[in-house]
């Protein structure tokens, strides 16, 4: 079993900066892709942002020089620092993980459970 936990949300002005972190424990042998996404309401949830175990990074082009992402491999851990935050980015965001679990490479796809950000006008 592998859990994703996710905090650092809550409430801050248009304009203010969050940092969330999210970390991963349980049967890990190796994390590959670890990512950033949100739901926002009445939407569908969508990819904030993505690094790869070599540090490579993607970004949503609404984010692009606002956010930024960064894992430690050695811990499992991903980070997002998000600065002049806008009310558009108001959602739930959830830490990605595709995790494998052992040398026979089973594993796969894990989501942490959400923390809440919002930006207020």
């Amino acid at each position: 079993q592998v859990h994703l936990v996710e905090s650092g949300g809550g409430l801050v002005q248009a304009g203010g900066s969050l940092s969330l972190y999210c970390a991963a424990s349980g049967s890990i042998f190796r994390t590959n892709d670890m990512a950033w996404y949100r739901q926002r309401p009445g939407t569908q949830r969508e990819l904030v942002a993505i690094i790869g175990r070599n540090g490579g990074t993607k970004y949503a082009d609404s984010v692009k020089g606002r956010f930024t992402i960064s894992r430690d491999n050695a811990m499992n851990t991903v980070d997002l620092q998000m600065n002049s935050l806008q009310p558009e980015d108001t959602a739930v965001y959830h830490c990605y993980a595709n995790i494998l679990n052992d040398v026979h490479l089973n594993g796969g796809d894990y989501w942490g459970q959400g923390t809440q950000v919002t930006v207020s006008s």
